[in-house]
């Protein structure tokens, strides 16, 4: 609140202020309170002509009162009549008033809107600059839509003050944050460039926010404030302190704006130019060079600021990954730091070093840090420190060390703590997979792995180690020797693991009757799950191994297995029994068939891992190395590249990034991030059984004629909403569909009210989704009403359309903090071009909400991939040969063109990859068939990328027209 000087004169409110201050309780606070409004409101009511003092003076005790906790349902008229006033002091309380307590939806919108606009028409600077902090607070469509085209010709008028400017500047990103599509900035984008070039720190230091944002989504546009940046950039670098007086922090040079460039010049690659390089190249090099000199002062921000500018030069290094020297060094100045007596500076130094070592020119200077690294991990005292060394021993791992890696981080897990066991061990497993010299160092390495961490080595990590040593009949031997010599089995998940490593093959050290006595004489010692796996090895015995035939039929004949008293042991004893006795010996080989290798896929331990450590930690777990050293015995452990550097979020010395979200609760725990395990779906791998999405679709099959939806479950009819029912779909609803073209997982919508999740699975010309609506408020939802419909049918009822969907029935009230589920069953009729509308419904706090959503059904989710040999294929593209056939489009990358991610888009897109089809190896060849109930589309498509010229030509050729363009400008879009 502003203060109360004696100019101000508001006595009145100053003693209210102090009589609250003086309540001995809460009961006499609210007492005073009561009394208060009971006064004001009569004011207001009863005196039509109370001067613009008493009204400031008023509002601000409402605003006092609202702060205090109070709800305040009038006064809202009086603060807007205070935005009329040509006092400073009773404009700012009016404008104060309206951005803490005024909804974007209030009525009063309008008459806000005429002040501001007389406001920004003063020419007064210092009233347009409350006009647009209140535009800026408040932040709603109705505004944006009011004001988004006159704040950036305020913003690059030539007579606007410099603090205007800045003002304009920070409301114009607050708008394009909210409402993006409200922003046009084509004519503007040139002009706004050239603010990096105002003489006014204040006014390049809010246009460097504003750019940065603006040039994450359109990069072409804003490609020219590249040079503007670097020179900017090095007008500060290069600039002693007394240059920038005003702009100097404690020695340091406009740090703010130092760190602000340098993150701007993280969103494109090296400057082209050769002389604008060069002198980026040297303004980095400066900022090293300064950092090895002595500071200036020995306060904290001296070196806070100076650190700040540091690490963001080291990103833009990283970033780069072209200039070997400048890799090297931000390399040895970072190792300066591992021992820094400062624990968040060790902490940014390993986690800025986990990035640099996966870059081919600084992957050896991290090397040479080894022992020091290692000295963190047993020494540090802090968990989160200790667990930055293990990410780096991690990443700088290779054949050279990895012995000596592996072994300290072994050793490491004995003591480590619990909340980064789990952890540790994935790490140890997918580095001994990676680096195994030979198979016996592997198996040595799982079972002491096994042996230290116990119920730590999760389900992931025995599966793989299984899935390995099954597939290779050279290791076999000597892991089912190694586990044998062992004296006690282990028990829980890891002692499963340790059992099946020895029940793989028989040891050809011992007879089959002495393996089956080892065997068995562990059996008492064992768990029932444990128990329940020898039972089945005994019955293989018997199929090969006959001599054993009567010694296990007397062990299953036994009265503790026939009549024990867990049922799962007395069936398996019961069966294997009756099995071994009836069966005949080529029967009993049949049933008992040896299980073929399993298939070779991504490690499930490696993708465990990535779960584990988020979107942001790519670096350190797939390092984009291909280390040539590396054995890679599993044959699926295959990194993939970083195409993107992420700025670490704890590098933020000068608080200008928004502090990350805490850790999300349990969905039933509050209205935190509510999908926080919806999405989070295992990676293909080994299971003991069909989670309920797998058991989806094996039943999933082609309907019968007569019963087109009896294989989807229990569906409930959806409503038969009408045209005035369904209003048209939100502005971004195209942006957020084209979201999920390439997947089937994730947050569709989300607002202050209300998050929507989907989580979607299709087979042929069915599907089934899943959406989930939480409430992120502590209030209750009423009359919750979700309702899909297709944009053409929406006279008629749903299943008249191409899509057939029904759906189940959610309930009309949704406790605050709550999630509900929503289940659609999708069968696809025949070929569309727009996809289902979902139109949401509710009411808020007694206010209707409602808005329209274009659902992720899309025509390319039908689309089934097909293997095709590269005469078939061209056979097929010639006979697709008609104009109407056809369709091609050549467009500009949106993004760093990688292979590996083109790949993933395509294979998400549907279409299977065909290899050495195409004559030109870098181009993309692909083949699937739409399926519909009516009928099946074949579709080959071709992309062409042209990396010199960043352009792709795709050309897609179906027996339908209008859905080659459709898939056409679906699949361009992703790129």
């Amino acid at each position: 609140m502003p203060a109360v000087s004696k100019g101000d004169g508001m006595r009145g409110l100053a003693v209210f202020i102090s009589d609250i201050r003086n309540c001995k309780s809460k009961e006499a606070e609210i007492k005073r309170i009561n009394k208060e409004l009971a006064n004001i409101r009569s004011k207001f009511k009863g005196d039509k002509a109370l001067d613009g003092y008493s009204k400031k003076k008023y509002v601000c005790k409402l605003l006092f009162i609202f702060l205090l906790g109070h709800d305040i349902d009038f006064g809202h008229m009086e603060a807007v009549n205070l935005l009329s006033s040509n006092k400073y002091t009773e404009k700012q309380i009016g404008y104060l008033f309206i951005s803490v307590l005024v909804n974007s939806n209030s009525e009063l919108i309008r008459l806000i809107n005429n002040a501001i606009k007389n406001d920004l028409a003063s020419r007064n600077p210092t009233f347009m600059c409350l006009a647009l902090h209140c535009i800026a607070n408040v932040g709603s469509r109705e505004m944006g839509e009011a004001f988004a085209a006159d704040i950036p010709r305020i913003l690059v008028a030539g007579d606007s003050m410099d603090s205007v400017k800045q003002s304009a500047a920070l409301c114009l990103l607050r708008l394009y944050k909210a409402s993006p599509d409200l922003v046009p900035m084509g004519e503007w984008t040139a002009r706004v460039v050239h603010l990096l070039n105002d003489q006014h720190m204040g006014v390049v230091t809010a246009a460097v926010s504003l750019i940065t944002c603006l040039c994450k989504k359109n990069p072409d546009d804003f490609k020219t404030c590249i040079s503007l940046a670097v020179s900017r950039l090095s007008r500060i670098v290069s600039s002693a302190s007394t240059d920038l007086q005003d702009y100097t922090y404690y020695f340091v040079p406009a740090p703010w704006l130092s760190v602000k460039l340098l993150r701007l010049l993280q969103c494109y690659p090296p400057p082209e130019d050769a002389a604008v390089k060069g002198r980026l190249v040297e303004c980095l090099e400066t900022v090293l060079n300064k950092a090895q000199e002595p500071p200036k002062s020995k306060k904290v921000q001296h070196s806070n600021a100076k650190n700040a500018i540091l690490f963001e030069t080291i990103s833009l290094i990283i970033h780069y990954d072209s200039e070997p020297n400048l890799l090297v060094r931000a390399c040895n100045q970072l190792g300066q730091f591992l021992q820094h007596r400062e624990t968040n500076l060790r902490y940014l130094a390993l986690e800025s070093m986990c990035t640099l070592a996966s870059s081919e020119f600084s992957h050896e200077a991290v090397k040479t840090h080894i022992d020091t690294v290692i000295n963190a991990l047993k020494t540090e005292r802090d968990v989160s420190v200790r667990q930055r060394a293990a990410d780096l021993l991690y990443a700088m791992c290779d054949r050279s060390n990895a012995k000596q890696i592996v072994s300290e981080m072994l050793r490491y897990l004995e003591t480590a703590d619990y909340a980064i066991r789990e952890e540790i061990v994935l790490k140890v497993a997918i580095l001994a997979e990676k680096y195994a010299v030979d198979y016996s160092w592997y198996v040595d390495t799982i079972l002491n792995l096994i042996r230290i961490a116990g119920d730590y080595v999760s389900e992931e990590v025995w599966y793989r180690v299984l899935q390995i040593v099954t597939n290779r009949d050279d290791v076999q031997g000597y892991a089912a020797k190694t586990v044998f010599e062992v004296r006690a089995p282990l028990e829980g998940v890891s002692g499963r693991g340790q059992w099946s490593l020895a029940l793989l093959t028989p040891t050809p050290v011992h007879s089959p009757p002495v393996q089956f006595s080892l065997l068995h004489s562990k059996f008492h010692l064992c768990s029932v799950a444990t128990r329940a796996l020898l039972l089945s090895t005994y019955i293989k015995f018997i199929n090969l191994f006959p001599e054993t035939k009567a010694t296990i039929q007397a062990v299953l004949r036994a009265g503790s297995q026939l009549r024990n008293a867990d049922v799962e042991l007395q069936q398996r004893a019961v069966e294997y029994l009756t099995l071994s006795s009836v069966a005949s010996t080529d029967v009993l080989a049949t049933v008992l068939e040896e299980m073929p290798p399993f298939p070779e896929r991504e490690s499930s331990i490696l993708a465990k891992l990535k779960r584990k450590k988020g979107p942001g930690a790519g670096s350190a777990l797939d390092d984009g190395r291909r280390d040539p050293s590396s054995n890679d015995i599993n044959g699926g452990v295959e990194p993939t590249p970083s195409t993107v550097s992420t700025p670490s979020p704890s590098a933020d010395l000068l608080g200008l990034r928004a502090a990350p979200p805490p850790a999300a609760p349990p969905a039933s725990a509050g209205a935190g991030n509510l999908l926080v395990d919806v999405f989070d779906g295992p990676a293909a791998q080994p299971s003991l059984g069909p989670t309920p999405e797998e058991a989806f679709l094996s039943e999933l099959e082609p309907p019968a004629p007569e019963s087109p939806m009896a294989l989807l479950a229990d569906p409930a009819p959806a409503a038969d909403p009408g045209p005035e029912d369904i209003g048209p779909p939100i502005p971004e609803a195209d942006e957020l569909l084209n979201k999920f073209v390439c997947k089937n997982n994730g947050v569709l919508f989300e607002n202050q009210l209300l998050q929507i999740g989907v989580k979607s699975e299709f087979r042929q010309n069915l599907g089934r989704m899943y959406l989930f609506y939480g409430n992120k408020t502590s209030v209750q939802f009423q009359n919750f009403s979700p309702t899909v419909v297709h944009p053409g049918d929406l006279q008629t009822h749903i299943l008249s359309g191409p899509l057939a969907v029904q759906t189940k029935r959610v309930a009309a009230q949704v406790d605050g903090g709550a999630q509900v589920q929503q289940v659609l069953n999708i069968e696809c009729l025949r070929d569309f071009l727009t996809p289902p509308l979902l139109s949401v419904r509710f009411r808020y706090g007694g206010a209707p909400q409602a808005f329209t959503l274009k659902l992720p059904v899309t025509i390319n989710k039908f689309f089934q991939p097909t293997e095709m040999a590269a005469q078939d294929f061209f056979q097929r593209w010639k006979q697709l040969s008609l104009p109407q056939q056809e369709a091609q489009k050549i467009f500009k990358a949106n993004h760093p063109m990688d292979a590996e991610v083109t790949k993933a888009k395509l294979l998400g897109f549907g279409s299977a990859l065909l290899d050495n089809v195409d004559p030109n190896p870098e181009n993309f060849v692909g083949a699937g068939i739409i399926q519909t109930k009516a009928l099946q589309v074949g579709c080959l498509l071709r992309l062409e990328p042209n990396a010199q010229a960043q352009m792709y030509r795709l050309t897609l050729r179906t027996s339908k027209e209008p859905v080659s363009r459709h898939l056409c400008e679906l699949l361009a879009q992703q790129f």
